[in-house]
């Protein structure tokens, strides 16, 4: 006669079917991400006084842009008279050379377009500038 042989129940679990699962949503969630961010619409943030910019003993270098779209560069004193924004370019990567150390601002009146912003922040980018600051005012004496 034949006996069978009492099988033990298995007690492990088979995670084979959630990987599939988890790969699946982590597909589904990257195609949809980009998506879903593309085109919203955003406040952008005010910000308080701090001290982001650790300027240790050099003073930075700062490329301004006024409200008629005029760009000026001040290295530790005041800027002296309007420049193209390439020229911006160029004295800033010259003072880079002198001190790679030294931290580059941008400083942008708020009459002026983002575009001439990003333009300045491209030339800068081009020129070797490794990164730049954005220069902000402190809102705290606005409230109302």
């Amino acid at each position: 006669m034949y006996q069978r042989k009492k099988r033990r129940p298995v007690a492990e679990i088979n995670v084979v079917p959630y990987i599939d699962v988890m790969l699946v949503l982590l597909i589904i969630f990257m195609a949809t991400a980009p998506l879903i961010t593309h085109g919203v619409k955003v406040d952008l943030p005010k910000m308080e006084e701090s001290d982001l910019v650790d300027t240790k003993d050099t003073p930075p270098i700062i490329a301004s842009i006024d409200a008629q779209g005029k760009y000026y560069v001040s290295i530790g004193t005041d800027p002296e008279e309007p420049m193209e924004a390439l020229d911006v370019a160029a004295v800033i990567k010259l003072q880079l050379m002198k001190n790679p150390e030294t931290p580059v601002m941008i400083k942008g009146s708020g009459k002026v377009s983002y575009q001439e912003v990003l333009l300045l922040m491209d030339f800068l980018k081009n020129a070797g500038v490794p990164s730049v600051g954005l220069m902000t005012e402190s809102f705290e004496g606005n409230k109302n």
